[in-house]
Parts: C-alpha cells; structure tokens; sequence
C-alpha cells in the first residue's frame, strides 16, 4: 500500500499531534508518516515517560520528536523512544516560542550547527532507527543560502545526517509569538529547493502553506516529500485525497465510518486510561469541513462531550445531529 520512498507526513504540532490526534489521522490516512508533539528530554527523564510516549501500534509508522540541546540527555531519550517502539526519532530546530528558546534548543540552535551535530551523532549512535531533523531555513536576519548551507553541511559531514525537514520559513526569536512566526516571514521554497540540488543525496522534505495535492505535486517536482500541518488539523480529510492521490489506497472508511470508529476508539481510551471523551473529540471538528452539517457538527462537538457524564455516545449524537442537518440543507 505505502511507497516507502514516498515522504508525505504531518508536521508535529504542539497541543495538537497528541496520540488521539494521531488516531483519526492514520483511520482517514494509513500510509502517511505521523509525528508526536514535540517531547523535551526533560519530560522523559524526570516526568511520566509512558504519558509522553504512549501509542496506538496503529499509528505506524510515527516519528517521535524530541526537543533539548544535551547530547546525552537527547541520547538516552532516543533510546527510550527506540525502545517503545518509535519509527523515526526527529530533533527539533525549528520551534521559535519563548519557553523553548529559555530551554536553549528549538529554532535558537540553529546558531550552533556544530552542537546540534554533536547531539545528532549522540542520537544516531544510540538508535538504530533513523534520526532526522527538522529545522527552518534561517532565524532573525538571517534567511540567506549560506546560513542553512552552514547549517545542512555541518551535520551531514560530522553526523551524517540524511534526512532534512525544512519548514520553509525563518524563525523570529524576538518579537513574533509562534503563531506569527507560521505566517510572518515569507516562504522560501527556493532556499530549500537549493538544497536538494546541491546536495542530491540528502533526503530533503519541505514544510510550509501546504494545503492540497496540487501543492505536495508541485513539490515532488523538485524534493524527496511535502509535510502538512495545519491544514491536517483543521481539514483533516484533505489527508484522505493525499492518501488516495499518492499511494493509490482504496477501499477505505468513509468519514460516517471513521466517526464511528473513534467514538469506540473514545470508549476504550476511557475504560483503559480514564480518558475524557473532549480529549479526543477536540481533534474532530473539522471533519465535514466545507459540507452541509459542518456547522451543526462544530456546535455539537463544543458542547456535548464537554457535559457532566459524558462519554462516547455524545460522538454519535454529534453525528446524528450532523447528518439531520445535511438532510435538511438537502
């Protein structure tokens, strides 16, 4: 079903990518590769590591990203990662917001390739899965060639880095709240298409304002994959057409299907772990998206599992109500 040499993924997406998130994901799209949220080394050396870590065998394949800046403590975490069963372990150096840069790693590293180096080797010696790194093309005032040139050579030559994940925009540590840093900066797909041409053997996949197939075609066009974010949240069934598009899979649950399927996914989660149903059906409300009953769905979705007793069966009201109101837009 899955073309291995095909990179389409979701970008790992704080407070949004969580294994929940990530279930539905994989119902509409199973080829896709997913990412966790990003997890700090922190969190998994001193806090609740199953929490953290914890998925679904479903979720395959699925990338756990790590943030820090210690090559042991990122080692070790790898490690753990790896032992859980993790495809990918992906460092990040590319989140901009104020409380990772005071942790000193993020976007913030890309200043220092030769430590992000180092502690990418630490990661690679530790795994035997593949490490990679996801960076932007450049920080503050710097978004030039050069700078993200310094930056890809140093871990190729001295950690052997092979995979790239470059969201296309530079990162403003000072001043733009990380919302802003997502749409401020101009994208700058030739910087990152400049890589790959220089550098031909490196897998390099761009992140960015990409929304439809049309825009992971036209990437394919010049790089190894495209990474969608937001727009894989907020309109999660454009996954299916990317899955349908590029990997040719048929024969797949339909979104009725799919909603079915989670509010189970919903009562499980809730006997094994005491999960509340909003855990999950946060990660619903764009489905339908741009259909009659879209509204009604929303509404539905922001009130019922948010109610005292609520459990699984208010995912199938949600949709009962939906699909009243489809027959009546009819």
């Amino acid at each position: 079903m899955s073309d291995n040499n095909l990179h389409i993924s979701v970008a790992p997406m704080m407070d949004w990518t969580d294994r929940h998130c990530r279930h539905l994901h994989r119902l509409i799209a199973p080829s896709v590769r997913l990412y966790t949220e990003m997890v700090t080394t922190g969190a998994i050396l001193h806090g609740d590591r199953d929490r953290f870590l914890d998925f679904d065998p479903s979720e395959h394949p699925v990338a756990l990203q790590l943030g820090g800046a210690d090559p042991a403590d990122l080692a070790e975490s790898a490690k753990i990662g790896a032992d859980f069963g993790y495809d990918e372990i992906n460092f990040n150096c590319g989140c901009p917001s104020d409380r990772v840069q005071k942790g000193s790693f993020g976007a913030c590293l890309m200043a220092e390739p030769e430590l992000v180096a180092k502690c990418m080797k630490a990661m690679s010696s530790a795994v035997s899965v593949p490490v990679t790194v996801k960076c932007r093309v450049g920080i503050d005032d710097v978004d030039d060639g050069p700078f993200l040139d310094k930056f890809v050579r140093t871990l190729m030559e001295e950690a052997g880095c092979e995979t790239f994940i470059i969201h296309a925009r530079k990162a403003i540590l000072q001043g733009l709240s990380p919302k802003e840093n997502r749409k401020v900066p101009p994208i700058r797909y030739d910087l990152v298409n400049e890589i790959k041409a220089r550098y031909p053997h490196l897998t390099v996949i761009v992140n960015g304002e990409i929304k439809t197939c049309d825009d992971v075609r036209m990437h394919l066009e010049t790089l190894d994959g495209a990474m969608i974010g937001r727009e894989a949240y907020q309109n999660p069934w454009v996954l299916r057409g990317m899955e349908e598009t590029f990997f040719g899979t048929k024969d797949l649950p339909d979104e009725i299907e799919v909603i079915g399927i989670m509010a189970d996914y919903a009562a499980r989660m809730a006997a094994e772990y005491g999960t509340p149903v909003k855990s999950i059906t946060r990660h619903m409300t764009g489905l339908f998206s741009g259909q009659r009953g879209a509204k009604r769905w929303r509404q539905a979705l922001s009130t019922l599992p948010h109610e005292d007793g609520a459990d699984a069966n208010c995912i199938r009201e949600a949709l009962a109500q939906a699909l009243e109101a489809m027959d009546r837009a009819a």
